[in-house]
């Protein structure tokens, strides 16, 4: 698939939920040409991409087939698109794959995606612990007892680990 294939998808998909200047700056920073991962899934060039447009996918569609309520109605796109932007910087692209960054200047998983999104729009709380603990039981040990609030708080975030898990480890994306 082409960068413009991916971006029209991304049009389809998004469709006014995001600015145009937030897209520009997605195309300029490799939101659509950067890979999901080093070697699971998405380990391929747009894999980022990929990955994310399959996460809101099935957040959408398990949003509809569960009657599950979002405090903004925008949140499953918002949330599924871009709970890995973090991953927009993370890898080098060498000629057998990719590696790890081990300089970007801000670290970290959800958190970073949080920081990163909140230069182009506003959240609600919803959608800051929806991205900040997409990875569920997969975050640190310690972290265990912080997922279990914020799914008790709102259980889009169990929603939302469960996206992330049928897109990574069901289609393998």
């Amino acid at each position: 698939m082409t960068l413009a294939d991916r971006v029209s998808l991304f049009d389809k998909i998004m469709g006014g939920r995001v600015s145009d200047e937030f897209r520009t700056e997605l195309i300029n920073r490799g939101f659509f040409t950067a890979p999901a991962s080093t070697k699971y899934h998405g380990s391929y060039e747009g894999g980022l991409f990929d990955h994310s447009y399959s996460v809101a996918k099935h957040l959408v569609e398990l949003t509809e087939k569960n009657d599950i309520h979002w405090e903004d109605e925008r949140s499953p796109y918002i949330v599924g698109m871009f709970h890995d932007l973090c991953k927009m910087d993370n890898y080098i692209t060498e000629m057998d794959g990719f590696s790890y960054n081990e300089t970007p200047l801000l670290r970290g998983h959800g958190d970073k995606s949080v920081m990163m999104l909140s230069e182009f729009t506003r959240m609600t709380e919803e959608e800051i612990l929806c991205i900040r603990y997409h990875m569920g039981a997969f975050t640190d040990k310690e972290e265990w007892r912080d997922y279990t609030r914020a799914v008790n708080k709102y259980a889009t975030v169990l929603w939302t680990h469960t996206a992330d898990m049928l897109a990574s480890h069901v289609e393998g994306v």
